[in-house]
């Protein structure tokens, strides 16, 4: 049992000056979609996607459980669309184990992104039961999502990008949704059995078996920015998702978020959660992964600090084992039965390792700056960011600013650097969600 407060005996303290801070903003590609209602009507619009509607069909609409930007709006008007072509759509949570494994968990994930009946004007199908469409080669049973699998059609919508514990053509987008997400947690874990490694050639399989079995009209693909907005909305046709969804991966590869620094002492975040990345935090943000996960990607992280658990994670702290140091607010935040089932069903148990705990954010912070070994605390190369979706506007530490300063085209300083500051409570003051830098 956690106490109310952590006492440890450390060497020399943790009252130390921590470096100071400046912030900066970095320059991405700021293309987005204006009017993202139009583009979802513009896209199922087109002649090769109407065709598909029958009227009077009952369509399941399958939404995940990832934060994605104006999704609430992106699934209305799919419903909306298909209305309007006399079919009658549901939603059915198409996401694996997630929400805790059960149905009701699902549905308040839907929700928590405004998803609801009262919002769509459609029913909302939540089940844990499945349907067995086919067998692999090696006999794997492809599972499929109860509602789903008796309506007249399907529809899965869902966003494309890099995935957090692979690599290959698909990663996370169409693919996975149709193979994992409408597998629920029996399918999800019988993938994952076969090894996350061999995904790249397993899920391709697994969404054929889905696509031959039961009638998979399109899906819809989102391709966001690295400013955490919609930059590209497609609706590709089940026949087309194969060749289609490499080549928006590597749109999305394109205009991931990143931090244009290779090696980094301290890594302080303010917030993970199943609503930012798979992952809690993104790996292809921080460059570090799981125990056992072959992974090449910058910038070189020495310790990581998470400082608290987002309210839409419903809980679900899974990858909070990726950090070192996190806050007893996070720890108490921690949902053992969601992340459980999380991180049993992907089989990366680590993925629910503790890290160690401080009391407060500045004693997390402190904590880490202190155990980089051979560098002092004032030369420390510390960055802070909201989240691995959030980058544009960070703060860096004055050992980061020459750096800064010798790359104008991806760096912007918005101010010079001050002294962390925390309340009373030890509380880090959080960086605002620069919107107004895409702008």
């Amino acid at each position: 049992m956690i106490p109310e407060r952590i006492e440890v005996s450390i060497a020399g303290g943790l009252e130390f000056a921590l470096p100071p801070m400046a912030r900066v903003r970095q320059r991405f590609d700021p293309s987005r979609i204006e009017d993202i209602a139009g583009a979802v009507r513009a896209q199922l619009r087109r002649p090769e996607i109407r065709a598909q509607v029958v009227p009077g069909q009952t369509i399941a609409v399958g939404c995940g459980s990832r934060g994605i930007a104006n999704i609430g709006l992106i699934a209305r008007t799919v419903v909306e669309e298909l209305r309007a072509l006399g079919a009658q759509p549901f939603i059915f949570p198409c996401m694996g184990s997630h929400g805790a494994a059960t149905a009701e968990g699902q549905r308040k994930v839907l929700e928590s992104y405004g998803i609801t009946e009262e919002a769509t004007g459609v029913p909302i199908r939540a089940s844990m039961d499945t349907v067995i469409t086919g067998h692999l080669e090696d006999g794997t049973p492809v599972h499929m999502d109860r509602h789903a699998a008796e309506a007249d059609a399907i529809v899965v919508i869902n966003r494309i990008k890099p995935h957090t514990g692979f690599r290959g053509a698909t990663e996370s987008g169409l693919t996975k949704m149709l193979a994992i997400g409408i597998g629920k947690i029996v399918g999800a874990a019988a993938y994952h059995s076969h090894g996350m490694d061999r995904f790249p050639e397993l899920l391709p399989k697994v969404r054929d078996t889905n696509l031959a079995a039961r009638n998979v009209l399109f899906g819809v693909a989102i391709v966001e920015n690295a400013y955490d907005q919609t930059a590209l909305i497609e609706a590709v046709p089940a026949q087309a998702i194969a060749t289609r969804e490499p080549a928006l991966q590597q749109l999305a590869q394109a205009n991931l978020p990143r931090l244009f620094f290779d090696e980094v002492d301290v890594l302080v975040i303010e917030e993970m959660g199943k609503d930012i990345s798979g992952a809690g935090f993104d790996p292809n943000v921080t460059g570090r992964n799981r125990r056992n996960v072959q992974w090449a990607a910058r910038p070189f992280v020495k310790k990581i600090v998470v400082l608290g658990l987002t309210r839409a994670s419903h809980g679900n702290a899974t990858g909070i084992g990726s950090a070192d140091v996190i806050t007893l607010r996070l720890y108490r935040d921690l949902d053992v039965a969601s992340t459980y089932a999380n991180v049993i069903t992907a089989a990366n148990l680590d993925g629910a390792a503790i890290p160690l705990i401080m009391n407060t954010d500045r004693e997390a912070v402190a904590l880490a700056v202190k155990t980089v070994v051979r560098v002092k605390p004032a030369e420390c190369r510390v960055v802070h960011i909201r989240n691995t979706l959030q980058l544009s506007e960070i703060a860096v530490s004055q050992a980061m600013l020459a750096e800064v300063r010798a790359q104008p085209e991806r760096f912007e300083l918005l101010s010079e650097a001050l002294p962390p500051a925390f309340d009373a409570q030890g509380n880090l003051e959080r960086i605002a969600h620069a919107v107004e830098a895409a702008a």
